[in-house]
């Protein structure tokens, strides 16, 4: 039984870490409102398909649902969409009321902010233009437009090489569009991946029929007089036809409302293990927040913000367990997956710092390759196309903490699982 008369939880962001959190703190007994606000029109939804099944239009906005109606209901969380929140007015205590564009307001004694992350714009002339053919992808508002003019497109531009412009141009390709990526930087998504595995998934989208451009600038994208794209000039001269320009050069997290509240914010709103923001009673999950790294003992960085699902449900679990009183900050290990046409990329831990590789491929499978990462010649992090059981072995030695050393793993005629267990006998 729910007490209405408590002002409860208000989450901010109809986001994966939103509902979460939502369906979390119901399973932990949380017996105060809950109300999640979202910008948006949609349900809730998943976002990882919008660049793949959803572009090919192999699946529609319905089937990309976290949850159904009923859902809600039979759980007490009071869903509003298409009101997005422009001001909060907080107490001592942590609590207070947020008011949103259309003028309606809604108090909380536990505020949470799920906002998540938005494009980054391109400072070139002509992307931001309005003009037709020339978008971002981040939203199901994004996928639609996207899906619809790629149906009549035949040149499409890409730029930015990272992982939701490679599966777009993936799916672009597989349409049997001509499509050309354009990257500013040395590698293919050159900010999560060794440079073994760039290098396989650059063969692969080449060899694909992807023309993919590595240092290279984009300097203007060209328009027609009838506000229509038709072409990227780049910085060597050469001009590319276009009748669709993707732009993908990654995203910035929605921090602007914790800004406001005096939270204090670097590259998101940084919280603790518990996902607790500076204030010491705010709580901050998903894309939006920057939280201490959970590698810290095998990494450089202090703190990292993460763009998973992986992590959006680990943090939303730990957030549910602090506002419920139990708080606990066990986190498992970073996982990522990115599907690139017959490429599955699946990434268990983090390369920072990394100062020794291992790769393991087999020419009897040439579309497969794992490369693992040492620090201090203990395993750190492990990427696999389209090995998912090696993932899955290294994703959970990684997870238990087990020490694994490029030794032990660099017999490529014997399978990981067996090195893994190998290694693990002998330190029992």
């Amino acid at each position: 039984m729910v007490n209405s008369s408590h002002p409860g939880t208000l989450i901010v962001g109809a986001s994966q870490a939103g509902v979460q959190l939502a369906s979390s703190l119901r399973a932990e007994g949380y017996a105060h409102p809950i109300r999640i606000v979202g910008a948006e029109l949609q349900d809730p939804y998943h976002r990882p398909p919008l660049s793949k099944a959803f572009l090919a239009g192999e699946v529609s906005v319905a089937d990309l649902m976290l949850r159904n109606r009923e859902f809600y209901s039979e759980n007490t969380i009071d869903l509003v969409l298409g009101e997005r929140v422009v001001e909060i007015d907080m107490n001592g205590d942590g609590s207070g009321s947020v008011g949103t564009r259309l003028g309606a307001r809604y108090e909380f004694e536990q505020l949470v902010l799920s906002t998540g992350a938005r494009p980054r714009r391109l400072a070139i002339p002509g992307a931001d233009s309005g003009a037709r053919g020339v978008l971002y992808l981040r939203d199901v508002e994004h996928a639609l437009h996207v899906r619809e003019q790629l149906a009549r497109a035949q040149h499409v531009v890409v730029i930015g090489g990272g992982f939701v412009g490679l599966e777009a141009a993936a799916t672009a390709q597989a349409m049997g569009k001509d499509v050309t990526v354009v990257e500013v930087g040395r590698q293919l998504m050159g900010r999560a991946l060794g440079p073994h595995t760039s290098a396989f998934l650059l063969d692969a989208h080449r060899a694909a029929g992807i023309s993919v451009l590595l240092e290279t600038v984009p300097t203007e994208i060209l328009v027609s007089t009838s506000n229509d794209v038709i072409g990227v000039m780049l910085g060597s001269g050469q001009r590319l036809p276009a009748d669709l320009v993707l732009i993908g050069v990654g995203v910035l997290p929605r921090d602007e409302l914790g800004t406001a509240i005096g939270l204090d914010c670097d590259n998101g709103i940084l919280v603790d293990e518990h996902c607790l923001a500076s204030d010491g009673s705010t709580i901050a999950i998903g894309d939006c927040a920057n939280q201490p790294n959970p590698m810290t003992r095998q990494g450089l960085s202090d703190r990292i913000r993460l763009e998973s699902v992986d992590n959006a449900v680990e943090q939303a679990t730990v957030a549910a367990r602090t506002i419920a009183g139990k708080p606990s900050s066990l986190r498992g290990i970073p996982w990522f997956w990115s599907d690139q046409g017959k490429y599955k990329l699946q990434i268990a831990g983090l390369i920072e710092g990394y100062d020794q590789t291992v790769t393991r491929t087999d020419p009897a499978r040439p579309h497969r390759l794992t490369s693992l990462y040492f620090r201090e010649r203990t395993l750190i992090a492990a990427e696999c196309v389209n090995s998912p059981a090696d993932f899955l072995t290294l994703k959970s030695a990684l997870g238990s903490r087990m020490e694994l050393s490029p030794d032990d793993l660099s017999d490529i005629d014997v399978p990981i699982k067996k090195l893994v267990a190998s290694a693990g006998s002998r330190v029992g």
